[in-house]
Protein backbone atom coordinates (compact mmCIF):
# COMPACT_ATOMS: atom_id res chain seq x y z
CA UNK A 1 0.00 0.00 0.00
CA UNK A 2 3.12 2.35 -0.59
CA UNK A 3 2.73 5.57 -2.46
CA UNK A 4 -0.40 6.92 -1.30
CA UNK A 5 -0.25 9.84 1.31
CA UNK A 6 -3.45 10.53 3.26
CA UNK A 7 -4.14 14.32 2.76
CA UNK A 8 -4.50 16.08 5.87
CA UNK A 9 -4.36 12.87 7.70
CA UNK A 10 -4.46 14.23 11.60
CA UNK A 11 -7.21 16.89 10.74
CA UNK A 12 -9.64 14.41 9.35
CA UNK A 13 -8.76 12.28 12.70
CA UNK A 14 -9.78 14.71 14.96
CA UNK A 15 -12.78 15.59 13.21
CA UNK A 16 -13.76 12.73 12.68
CA UNK A 17 -13.17 11.26 16.03
CA UNK A 18 -12.91 7.30 15.69
CA UNK A 19 -14.57 5.55 19.21
CA UNK A 20 -14.59 2.15 20.32
CA UNK A 21 -17.36 0.21 18.95
CA UNK A 22 -18.48 2.57 16.65
CA UNK A 23 -18.81 1.85 12.24
CA UNK A 24 -17.46 4.27 9.95
CA UNK A 25 -17.41 4.81 5.98
CA UNK A 26 -14.31 5.36 4.12
CA UNK A 27 -16.00 6.14 1.17
CA UNK A 28 -12.81 7.01 -1.71
CA UNK A 29 -10.32 3.75 0.13
CA UNK A 30 -8.09 4.60 -2.78
CA UNK A 31 -4.76 3.90 -1.26
CA UNK A 32 -6.34 2.84 2.29
CA UNK A 33 -4.69 5.60 4.26
CA UNK A 34 -7.41 6.84 6.01
CA UNK A 35 -8.92 3.63 6.65
CA UNK A 36 -6.26 2.13 8.40
CA UNK A 37 -5.42 5.17 10.69
CA UNK A 38 -9.61 5.21 11.81
CA UNK A 39 -8.85 1.27 12.75
CA UNK A 40 -5.31 1.99 14.55
CA UNK A 41 -7.46 5.00 16.31
CA UNK A 42 -10.02 3.18 17.77
CA UNK A 43 -11.46 -0.74 18.47
CA UNK A 44 -14.10 0.35 15.62
CA UNK A 45 -15.50 -1.09 12.14
CA UNK A 46 -14.75 0.34 8.90
CA UNK A 47 -16.51 -0.18 5.75
CA UNK A 48 -14.49 0.99 2.77
CA UNK A 49 -16.20 1.96 -1.06
CA UNK A 50 -14.06 2.35 -3.87
CA UNK A 51 -15.05 1.69 -7.48
CA UNK A 52 -12.00 1.59 -9.18
CA UNK A 53 -11.19 -2.37 -8.62
CA UNK A 54 -7.49 -2.18 -8.30
CA UNK A 55 -8.11 -0.38 -5.16
CA UNK A 56 -10.24 -3.26 -3.64
CA UNK A 57 -7.05 -5.49 -4.96
CA UNK A 58 -4.63 -3.85 -3.06
CA UNK A 59 -6.51 -3.30 0.00
CA UNK A 60 -6.89 -7.05 0.42
CA UNK A 61 -3.62 -6.86 3.28
CA UNK A 62 -5.50 -4.06 4.76
CA UNK A 63 -8.93 -7.13 5.11
CA UNK A 64 -6.20 -9.29 6.52
CA UNK A 65 -4.52 -7.59 8.68
CA UNK A 66 -7.59 -6.03 10.72
CA UNK A 67 -9.90 -9.15 9.84
CA UNK A 68 -13.64 -8.59 10.92
CA UNK A 69 -13.33 -4.91 11.17
CA UNK A 70 -12.69 -3.91 7.78
CA UNK A 71 -15.17 -4.47 4.74
CA UNK A 72 -14.19 -3.66 1.28
CA UNK A 73 -16.71 -2.95 -1.36
CA UNK A 74 -16.13 -1.96 -5.04
CA UNK A 75 -18.65 0.72 -5.85
CA UNK A 76 -19.41 4.36 -5.74
CA UNK A 77 -20.05 6.08 -2.63
CA UNK A 78 -23.22 7.91 -3.90
CA UNK A 79 -24.74 4.39 -2.91
CA UNK A 80 -23.31 4.16 0.62
CA UNK A 81 -27.02 4.27 2.01
CA UNK A 82 -27.59 0.63 -0.38
CA UNK A 83 -24.02 -0.69 0.49
CA UNK A 84 -24.64 -0.14 4.29
CA UNK A 85 -27.94 -2.36 4.43
CA UNK A 86 -29.82 0.68 5.49
CA UNK A 87 -27.70 0.48 8.74
CA UNK A 88 -26.18 3.56 10.12
CA UNK A 89 -22.76 4.72 10.74
CA UNK A 90 -20.76 7.11 13.01
CA UNK A 91 -18.80 8.52 10.30
CA UNK A 92 -18.20 9.20 6.67
CA UNK A 93 -14.94 10.22 5.04
CA UNK A 94 -14.47 11.22 1.43
CA UNK A 95 -11.49 12.14 0.05
CA UNK A 96 -12.04 13.55 -3.84
CA UNK A 97 -10.34 13.43 -6.71
CA UNK A 98 -7.72 10.82 -8.29
CA UNK A 99 -5.52 9.03 -5.74
CA UNK A 100 -2.19 8.70 -6.33
CA UNK A 101 -1.96 5.20 -7.55
CA UNK A 102 -4.23 6.39 -10.43
CA UNK A 103 -1.80 9.35 -11.34
CA UNK A 104 0.97 7.40 -10.99
CA UNK A 105 0.08 4.15 -13.59
CA UNK A 106 0.00 5.30 -17.07
CA UNK A 107 -1.81 2.56 -18.13
CA UNK A 108 -4.77 4.48 -16.46
CA UNK A 109 -4.54 7.64 -18.35
CA UNK A 110 -5.12 10.12 -15.94
CA UNK A 111 -1.60 12.35 -15.93
CA UNK A 112 0.51 13.78 -18.74
CA UNK A 113 3.66 13.09 -17.28
CA UNK A 114 3.76 9.51 -18.47
CA UNK A 115 2.24 8.34 -21.89
CA UNK A 116 -0.37 5.88 -21.88
CA UNK A 117 -4.02 5.26 -23.48
CA UNK A 118 -6.54 8.13 -22.86
CA UNK A 119 -8.34 6.21 -20.33
CA UNK A 120 -9.14 8.17 -17.56
CA UNK A 121 -12.18 5.67 -15.91
CA UNK A 122 -12.17 5.02 -12.03
CA UNK A 123 -14.26 2.01 -12.14
CA UNK A 124 -12.48 0.80 -15.96
CA UNK A 125 -16.04 0.54 -16.96
CA UNK A 126 -18.27 2.91 -19.34
CA UNK A 127 -17.13 5.42 -22.03
CA UNK A 128 -13.64 6.44 -22.00
CA UNK A 129 -12.05 9.80 -22.03
CA UNK A 130 -10.81 8.95 -25.59
CA UNK A 131 -14.32 7.95 -26.50
CA UNK A 132 -15.45 11.12 -25.49
CA UNK A 133 -12.78 13.64 -27.19
CA UNK A 134 -13.34 11.94 -30.54
CA UNK A 135 -17.11 11.50 -30.75
CA UNK A 136 -18.30 14.42 -29.09
CA UNK A 137 -19.03 17.94 -31.09
CA UNK A 138 -17.25 21.06 -30.32
CA UNK A 139 -19.94 23.19 -28.79
CA UNK A 140 -20.21 20.24 -26.13
CA UNK A 141 -16.45 19.54 -25.78
CA UNK A 142 -15.84 23.65 -25.37
CA UNK A 143 -18.91 23.41 -22.64
CA UNK A 144 -16.63 20.77 -20.36
CA UNK A 145 -13.47 22.15 -20.99
CA UNK A 146 -14.77 25.23 -19.92
CA UNK A 147 -17.15 24.53 -17.01
CA UNK A 148 -15.25 21.65 -15.29
CA UNK A 149 -11.75 22.93 -16.16
CA UNK A 150 -12.08 26.49 -15.60
CA UNK A 151 -10.24 26.86 -18.51
CA UNK A 152 -10.38 30.18 -20.84
CA UNK A 153 -8.85 29.13 -23.80
CA UNK A 154 -11.52 26.56 -23.76
CA UNK A 155 -12.83 26.79 -27.42
CA UNK A 156 -9.92 27.12 -29.28
CA UNK A 157 -8.57 23.75 -27.34
CA UNK A 158 -11.83 22.04 -28.57
CA UNK A 159 -11.35 23.04 -31.88
CA UNK A 160 -7.49 21.78 -31.90
CA UNK A 161 -8.74 18.36 -30.38
CA UNK A 162 -11.43 17.98 -33.06
CA UNK A 163 -9.05 18.84 -35.79
CA UNK A 164 -6.57 16.28 -34.90
CA UNK A 165 -8.69 13.50 -34.21
CA UNK A 166 -8.15 10.74 -33.31
CA UNK A 167 -6.95 11.59 -30.26
CA UNK A 168 -5.47 8.32 -28.54
CA UNK A 169 -2.90 9.09 -25.89
CA UNK A 170 -1.69 11.22 -23.19
CA UNK A 171 1.00 12.81 -24.48
CA UNK A 172 -0.81 13.10 -28.05
CA UNK A 173 -3.71 15.21 -26.33
CA UNK A 174 -0.86 17.13 -23.96
CA UNK A 175 0.60 18.26 -27.01
CA UNK A 176 -3.02 19.37 -28.94
CA UNK A 177 -3.84 21.53 -26.24
CA UNK A 178 -0.30 22.91 -25.39
CA UNK A 179 -0.49 23.99 -29.25
CA UNK A 180 -3.61 25.40 -28.56
CA UNK A 181 -2.37 27.81 -25.99
CA UNK A 182 -0.09 29.30 -28.04
CA UNK A 183 2.86 31.32 -26.76
CA UNK A 184 0.36 32.34 -23.20
CA UNK A 185 1.66 27.97 -22.69
CA UNK A 186 4.91 29.58 -21.17
CA UNK A 187 4.07 31.92 -18.98
CA UNK A 188 1.40 29.63 -17.15
CA UNK A 189 2.47 28.61 -13.76
CA UNK A 190 0.74 24.98 -14.49
CA UNK A 191 1.41 22.48 -17.27
CA UNK A 192 -1.02 24.02 -20.04
CA UNK A 193 -3.05 20.26 -20.36
CA UNK A 194 -3.96 20.50 -16.96
CA UNK A 195 -7.17 22.21 -16.94
CA UNK A 196 -8.21 20.15 -19.63
CA UNK A 197 -7.10 16.64 -18.03
CA UNK A 198 -9.05 18.10 -15.06
CA UNK A 199 -12.25 18.21 -16.92
CA UNK A 200 -12.44 15.41 -18.96
CA UNK A 201 -11.73 12.93 -16.35
CA UNK A 202 -14.05 14.91 -14.05
CA UNK A 203 -16.81 14.60 -17.17
CA UNK A 204 -15.78 10.83 -17.65
CA UNK A 205 -16.40 9.56 -13.82
CA UNK A 206 -19.74 12.43 -13.42
CA UNK A 207 -17.82 13.10 -10.42
CA UNK A 208 -19.79 16.54 -9.08
CA UNK A 209 -22.77 14.57 -9.56
CA UNK A 210 -21.81 11.41 -7.69
CA UNK A 211 -20.98 14.01 -4.71
CA UNK A 212 -23.81 15.80 -4.74
CA UNK A 213 -25.53 11.99 -4.60
CA UNK A 214 -22.67 10.87 -1.93
CA UNK A 215 -23.23 13.87 0.20
CA UNK A 216 -27.19 13.23 0.32
CA UNK A 217 -26.24 9.44 1.45
CA UNK A 218 -24.17 10.28 3.82
CA UNK A 219 -26.57 12.34 4.99
CA UNK A 220 -29.79 9.65 4.81
CA UNK A 221 -26.69 7.27 6.57
CA UNK A 222 -25.03 9.02 9.59
CA UNK A 223 -26.86 8.42 13.02
CA UNK A 224 -27.55 11.07 15.54
CA UNK A 225 -24.08 12.43 16.42
CA UNK A 226 -21.85 11.06 13.32
CA UNK A 227 -19.68 13.17 11.82
CA UNK A 228 -19.19 13.65 7.84
CA UNK A 229 -15.71 14.90 6.70
CA UNK A 230 -14.74 16.10 3.38
CA UNK A 231 -11.12 16.59 1.79
CA UNK A 232 -12.32 18.73 -1.58
CA UNK A 233 -9.11 19.48 -4.39
CA UNK A 234 -10.42 22.05 -6.54
CA UNK A 235 -13.19 24.90 -6.59
CA UNK A 236 -15.69 23.13 -7.79
CA UNK A 237 -16.03 19.96 -5.27
CA UNK A 238 -15.44 22.32 -2.67
CA UNK A 239 -18.37 24.78 -3.91
CA UNK A 240 -20.90 21.82 -3.70
CA UNK A 241 -19.95 20.79 -0.14
CA UNK A 242 -19.51 24.24 1.11
CA UNK A 243 -23.39 24.87 0.04
CA UNK A 244 -24.87 21.40 0.87
CA UNK A 245 -23.60 21.76 4.53
CA UNK A 246 -24.91 25.48 4.15
CA UNK A 247 -28.19 24.42 3.38
CA UNK A 248 -28.37 21.34 5.36
CA UNK A 249 -27.00 23.29 8.69
CA UNK A 250 -29.73 26.38 8.56
CA UNK A 251 -33.15 25.38 9.62
CA UNK A 252 -35.95 26.18 6.40
CA UNK A 253 -37.55 29.64 7.16
CA UNK A 254 -40.99 28.43 8.91
CA UNK A 255 -44.11 29.28 6.17
CA UNK A 256 -45.70 32.65 7.89
CA UNK A 257 -49.38 32.56 9.09
CA UNK A 258 -50.54 35.23 6.65
CA UNK A 259 -48.71 33.10 3.21
CA UNK A 260 -49.67 29.60 1.83
CA UNK A 261 -47.01 27.45 2.74
CA UNK A 262 -44.71 26.87 0.21
CA UNK A 263 -41.94 24.54 0.79
CA UNK A 264 -42.11 21.70 4.23
CA UNK A 265 -40.74 23.34 7.38
CA UNK A 266 -37.82 21.18 8.62
CA UNK A 267 -34.78 21.70 10.71
CA UNK A 268 -31.16 21.70 10.11
CA UNK A 269 -29.72 18.05 10.20
CA UNK A 270 -25.80 19.18 10.70
CA UNK A 271 -24.16 21.70 13.12
CA UNK A 272 -20.93 22.33 11.50
CA UNK A 273 -17.72 21.65 12.92
CA UNK A 274 -15.42 24.26 10.49
CA UNK A 275 -16.84 27.36 9.85
CA UNK A 276 -14.31 27.91 7.11
CA UNK A 277 -12.29 25.31 5.08
CA UNK A 278 -8.99 23.73 6.59
CA UNK A 279 -5.95 23.98 4.94
CA UNK A 280 -2.64 21.79 5.00
CA UNK A 281 0.20 23.58 6.71
CA UNK A 282 3.13 24.47 4.99
CA UNK A 283 5.25 21.41 6.25
CA UNK A 284 2.50 18.78 4.82
CA UNK A 285 2.64 20.34 1.61
CA UNK A 286 6.58 20.15 0.95
CA UNK A 287 6.53 16.81 1.85
CA UNK A 288 3.34 16.29 -0.74
CA UNK A 289 2.56 19.04 -3.28
CA UNK A 290 -0.42 17.41 -4.42
CA UNK A 291 -2.00 17.94 -0.70
CA UNK A 292 -1.29 21.83 -1.59
CA UNK A 293 -4.93 22.73 -3.11
CA UNK A 294 -6.37 20.53 -0.18
CA UNK A 295 -9.82 21.96 1.30
CA UNK A 296 -11.20 20.40 4.22
CA UNK A 297 -15.11 21.01 5.71
CA UNK A 298 -16.67 18.95 8.59
CA UNK A 299 -20.04 19.26 10.59
CA UNK A 300 -21.55 16.42 12.80
CA UNK A 301 -25.26 15.26 12.03
CA UNK A 302 -28.20 16.60 14.51
CA UNK A 303 -31.44 15.12 13.50
CA UNK A 304 -32.63 11.67 12.63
Amino acid sequence: MSGHLPVMLKEVLALLSPKDGEHYVDGTFGGGGYTRAILEAADCRVLGIDRDPDAIARGQELVAQFGGRLTLVQGEFSHLDTLLGGARTNGVVLDLGVSSFQFDEPERGFSFRADGPLDMRMSREGRSAADFVNTTDEKTLTQVISRLGEEHNARRIARAIIAARPVTTTAQLAEIVKTAQGPAAARLAIHPATRTFQALRIHVNDELGELERGLEASQASLAPGGRLVVVAFHSLEDRIVKQFLSRRSTAAPRASRHAPETRRAHDAAFRLLTSRPQTPDGTEIQSNPRARSARLRAAVRIAA
